[in-house]
């Protein structure tokens, strides 16, 4: 098992997570490639060997922070088809928010092919779901009592399909990024389930986001709103793409600063 020595923890630890029977559609030859391609090269953090619910493992990357009282830590999902260290949105985010006191777990999300459209994705969404759980388990085992989920893109999705289906009470506040991509002819599936969250909730997007993420940016206001936590905001980031692309600190800045108020 790969990780640091505060990382290690026994397989029985997955004995912990709720009873969820997947079966594999996911590519995981493509995952092992996109595996083997980042790990060697991760500069800051540790990668670790996850549970993923089916007796086989996935990869996670773990950053801590040098506060001498960390704050809790992060759970970082990425985008479509990419890899827990990707260049844009993701890496900024594992490695900026230790700044500010949380540790970060950046996971490996199943993935299909590199053709595969939102339609296609929507099968595996529930694959994503031990995943997750694992990450939980794995944070809380080292003493993290404050777990916070961030999600981009595809990732978004996943997490809301989720926090739909069996993710309630499992976190202490969620950070949606880019909230609403999907492909052309190709409407989301379900409807967000932001009103229904107790949590805080932060969505973030850029103003040069996909069209569906704007359109879509006054619904998820209003779900927000409607849920009532008064730590729950939305924030568009001016001249930002879907992908955040060179405005990794301008976001890590947004998300550090609201946690700050968590």
């Amino acid at each position: 098992m790969r990780g640091s020595v505060k990382l290690q923890f026994l397989y029985g630890l997955f004995l912990l997570l709720p009873s969820i029977t997947i079966m594999a559609a996911s590519d995981l030859e493509r995952e092992q490639r996109l595996e083997d391609e980042i790990v060697d090269a991760i500069l800051d953090g540790d990668p670790v060997d996850l549970p993923r619910g089916d007796g086989g493992d996935f990869l996670g990357i773990y950053t801590e922070t040098d506060a001498d009282e960390p704050k809790g830590a992060v759970i970082i999902l990425h985008g479509r088809g990419y890899h827990p260290d990707w260049a844009d949105t993701i890496q900024p985010l594992r490695v900026g928010l230790i700044d500010y006191g949380w540790n970060t777990l950046s996971i490996q999300l199943p993935v299909l092919q590199k053709e595969a459209k939102y339609f296609d994705y929507v099968s595996i969404f529930p694959e994503a779901y031990p995943r997750i759980e694992s990450a939980i388990t794995c944070l809380k085992g080292q003493g993290n009592e404050r777990v916070v989920l961030i999600a981009h893109s595809c990732g978004a999705h996943m997490a809301n399909f989720w926090l739909d289906d069996v993710g309630h009470g499992r976190i202490d506040a969620y950070v949606g990024l880019g909230m609403g991509a999907t492909d052309y002819q190709q409407p989301m599936v379900r409807d967000f389930p932001l009103d229904e969250l107790n949590v805080p909730v932060l969505d973030i997007y850029g103003e040069l986001d996909y069209p569906a993420v704007n359109r879509l940016a006054p619904l998820r206001k209003k779900m927000i709103e409607a849920a009532g936590n008064p730590k729950s905001r939305q924030q568009m980031l001016p001249e930002a793409d879907h992908y955040f692309t060179d405005y990794g600190d301008e976001l890590t800045e947004a998300v550090g600063n609201w946690l700050d108020t968590l």
